[in-house]
């Protein structure tokens, strides 16, 4: 399932407090949809990494009671204490921890206690790790274990990535490049040894690269070491292109008609206009928007109105609207 289907389906499970085990290859954001929903629904968060672990740490560490005299467990601080009512203990890479580490989780997992402790009412427990095809160093999961929890897969989704890039303010120009190469956004194969190549987690690391501004002679290496040689010199080739753009503000307020020519300028031009949009832009801007979309090609005005509509951008009210739907309209989809 895509991103934000694998999301609702945690939001909904962990609501329920029912296990749940997300598999997906490396880099697709497995992690990152758990935290956004602790985030979003204003609970806990505890990532915990069983790789790290003992097969007693999970349990504590026994102390004499002198009291009753008898030996007790002292729980382990990294879990849950109960000041927070609510949140999620999430189980990352669960399955690279070695089998007897996964057999001290059975009974937190399933019981939610373990030796004295228990988790919890509010809390909920959400696992994830890479499949065994993945080139990771992981043990096969036993089958008690794997029948504690529901398990999901998470696939790679151009759509919900570059929504997510739209929102997070991604360098136009990543936006659209894996627009124009969706292909781009994902390319692990497990049969190739390079230890560079492209994920959304190494597209993340790249913006951060061109955002840091380094000099020219340091690009190319930098961006080749996140996604690999030969992409990164087709996405630079690409992002040369970026001078032939015109000044956005100016074509958001009706002074600027001229368009460019060559298509990847093209393609940063409409990821740049429509990431510079949001819920607060006046109509008036919208409008001389819309005005300008009628000189592009269909394909990318249609690409702006469509991106605009995703993010649920009012159009109708516009005073071009009408203009454009009878120009366009029989493009959408």
């Amino acid at each position: 399932m895509n991103p934000q289907s694998a999301k609702r389906s945690l939001a909904h499970l962990a609501k329920k407090k029912v296990p749940v085990f997300l598999w997906g290859p490396p880099g697709i954001g497995k992690s990152s949809i758990v935290s956004q929903i602790a985030k979003e629904k204003g609970i806990g968060f505890i990532d915990l990494r069983l790789s790290l672990l003992d097969p007693t740490d999970l349990r504590g560490i026994p102390f004499f009671n002198t009291v009753k005299e008898i030996a007790l467990w002292a729980p382990p601080s990294f879990l849950p204490d109960g000041q927070e009512r609510e949140g999620i203990l999430f189980l990352d890479e669960l399955n690279t921890a070695a089998p007897m580490v996964q057999a001290s989780a059975y009974q937190l997992i399933l019981d939610r206690k373990i030796g004295e402790y228990s988790l919890p009412d509010g809390w909920a427990i959400i696992a994830a790790g890479n499949r065994e095809s993945d080139r990771g160093v992981v043990f096969r999961m036993a089958a008690p274990l794997a029948n504690r929890f529901v398990h999901l897969e998470m696939e790679v989704s151009v759509e919900d990535w570059r929504n997510w890039a739209i929102e997070s303010k991604v360098d136009a120009s990543i936006v659209a490049f894996i627009s124009q190469r969706p292909d781009a956004l994902f390319t692990f194969n497990t049969k190739d040894d390079s230890r560079s190549f492209a994920t959304p987690r190494t597209w993340a690391y790249v913006n951060e690269i061109i955002s840091s501004t380094p000099e020219d002679d340091l690009l190319m290496p930098m961006v080749s070491g996140a996604i690999g040689e030969e992409l990164a010199a087709a996405y630079l080739g690409f992002r040369a292109v970026a001078s032939q753009i015109p000044d956005l503000d100016s074509i958001l307020n009706g002074t600027r008609k001229d368009v460019p020519q060559d298509a990847s300028a093209l393609h940063i031009l409409c990821a740049s206009l429509t990431m510079r949009v949001n819920d607060n832009t006046s109509s008036k801007k919208l409008n001389n928007l819309i005005n300008y979309t009628l000189a592009l090609p269909g394909e990318f005005s249609v690409m702006i109105v469509q991106d605009l509509r995703d993010r649920h951008i009012e159009l109708d009210h516009i005073e071009s609207w009408t203009l454009w739907m009878r120009k366009f309209n029989n493009l959408l989809h």
